[in-house]
């Protein structure tokens, strides 16, 4: 059997500078994002950040994957049973294989959160839990008020794509979503409209980064 060739680490780049540009290129392979949480948003928030080059990922979830997941989050039925934080970085670094990847399985609370974030630029909200995103997002701002913080608030339901907007909360933290719809209240979650949201955080972690949000 043929072996497969992997581009190297400089077409890799080159390639990203062709299409994204140099300064931002080079902001991007510096910088660290923590995503708590790798189910339908974080998962598709990683391979957006991971493709655009980014330097480091941290992924924290202390949940498997399950056949219901596969609808929407970035795993392979193979993968079913299988801790997602692992699961995820054996298909990333597929995708981006000079990113750094640093997993937890294991659940986030308000005693060991520094393990998590203390060293990132940015930290991804994307739980599906209300109370674990509360918990987090104060923690955050509490504990970190100079960090930058990207959350998510309302993807469920069939409502309009637009609908989802990204909202400046306060100076370094920002909420994506409709504000309104919630997986606990029995909507449909469907992909397309998960992965938007998930989009508008990775593209505002993105902007962040850039020094494009200000």
């Amino acid at each position: 059997m043929e072996s497969v060739r992997i581009p190297s680490r400089e077409e890799f780049r080159r390639a990203l500078v062709q299409k994204q540009g140099e300064e931002i290129v080079q902001k991007l392979e510096q910088a660290t994002v923590a995503i708590c949480g790798v189910g339908g948003l974080g998962s598709n928030v990683a391979i957006n950040l991971a493709r655009a080059g980014i330097k480091k990922l941290i992924l924290v979830d202390f949940d498997r994957v399950d056949v219901t997941n596969l609808q929407r989050q970035q795993y392979k039925a193979s993968q079913v049973g299988e801790p997602k934080a692992f699961a995820l970085v054996e298909n990333l670094k597929e995708i981006a294989p000079y990113t750094e990847f640093e997993a937890y399985d294991e659940k986030i609370t308000e005693e060991n959160i520094d393990k998590f974030v203390a060293n990132a630029d940015v930290v991804c909200e994307a739980f599906d839990n209300p109370e674990a995103k509360s918990m987090l997002v104060n923690a955050v701002l509490e504990k970190y008020p100079q960090k930058y913080l990207v959350a998510a608030s309302g993807m469920a339901g069939t409502d309009d794509a637009n609908s989802i907007k990204t909202r400046k909360i306060s100076k370094h933290f920002y909420l994506c979503g409709d504000g309104k719809s919630d997986v606990t209240q029995g909507l449909a979650l469907l992909a397309p409209r998960v992965q938007i949201c998930a989009a508008h955080e990775a593209l505002t972690i993105i902007r962040i980064i850039a020094g494009l949000e200000v």
